[in-house]
């Protein structure tokens, strides 16, 4: 067989092969596009959907069009898409198996994302993790510590454990115990704290401040005030009652005392020479 025979044999399988990747590599970029304009819908839509679902979100639909580009390609070379469907889901159960822990992960962010106990933006604490949340991943969910730390946690120990949301609720409650003197007046110690709350414009009508005494403790009388805060201005009021409350408490003539013991010793007197000499 001479070379135009070849030619004239092969010459159709050839463009029909370069017709083929052509049309493969041209799915392929418009598949890109799609996904890139895809996420972009999604993340428009951060005005109505809630924040933290938008990563994950985005993220499932630039798959779900990679995965029909890749179909799309598999079936213009010929391949039965149906078959391999089939042997991926087969080959999907024993790799669900295998990454049994990852898919705790992924089940986890979907209840986490379903239920949502927190949002992007709230602080919470599981376990002894706290943080602001970032983002909620189908793997992770990544938070910024107060100091400035990043920190990814699986979602199976975030869901796992008991969940404190310190952000999610309006108001927050304020709560200082102030330590007198046993011999300094209570009710010297309760108008001080009074006083304190009257002072400060932030503190919130509703729930009524309470006041009490807390303990008879070892070395002080601790006197428990109980106020309410808006969340966002809780560690301003905290902080400012804490400074406040020391020269307070002096100004009335009252004192902070340290931590004391009282010892009582016994002293035993050693027997005369001369009743001992009776009893022996």
């Amino acid at each position: 067989m001479d070379l135009q025979q070849l030619t004239e044999e092969y010459w159709p399988l050839i463009i029909s092969g370069a017709l083929k990747l052509g049309s493969a590599l041209l799915i392929l970029i418009l598949t890109y596009i799609a996904a890139r304009l895809a996420r972009r819908g999604v993340r428009r839509l951060s005005g109505r959907l809630d924040e933290t679902l938008i990563p994950v979100l985005s993220n499932m639909v630039v798959w779900a069009v990679y995965a029909i580009g890749v179909l799309v390609i598999l079936d213009r070379f010929g391949v039965n898409t149906t078959s391999l469907v089939a042997l991926v889901g087969a080959a999907g159960i024993a790799i669900g198996l295998a990454l049994k822990d990852t898919l705790q992960n992924i089940a986890a962010g979907f209840i986490l994302l379903g239920l949502r106990p927190f949002r992007v933006g709230d602080t919470i604490q599981f376990g002894d993790t706290m943080g602001t949340v970032r983002e909620v991943g189908l793997f992770t969910t990544r938070l910024d510590t107060p100091d400035g730390l990043c920190i990814s946690a699986p979602n199976s120990n975030v869901w796992g454990q008991n969940l404190i949301n310190y952000t999610r609720n309006s108001t927050r409650r304020i709560e200082i115990i102030a330590s007198i003197a046993y011999r300094d007046d209570i009710e010297k110690g309760m108008a001080v704290l009074r006083q304190l709350v009257a002072d400060e414009p932030r503190i919130l009508p509703e729930p009524e401040p309470s006041f009490a005494v807390r303990a008879l403790a070892d070395s002080s009388v601790n006197l428990h005030m109980r106020a309410w805060a808006r969340t966002e201005e809780y560690w301003d009021v905290y902080w400012s009652l804490m400074k406040q409350l020391k020269p307070a408490l002096e100004r009335e003539g009252l004192s902070i005392p340290f931590p004391q013991r009282e010892l009582h010793i016994i002293n035993q007197v050693a027997e005369k020479p001369q009743e001992k000499a009776l009893h022996e």
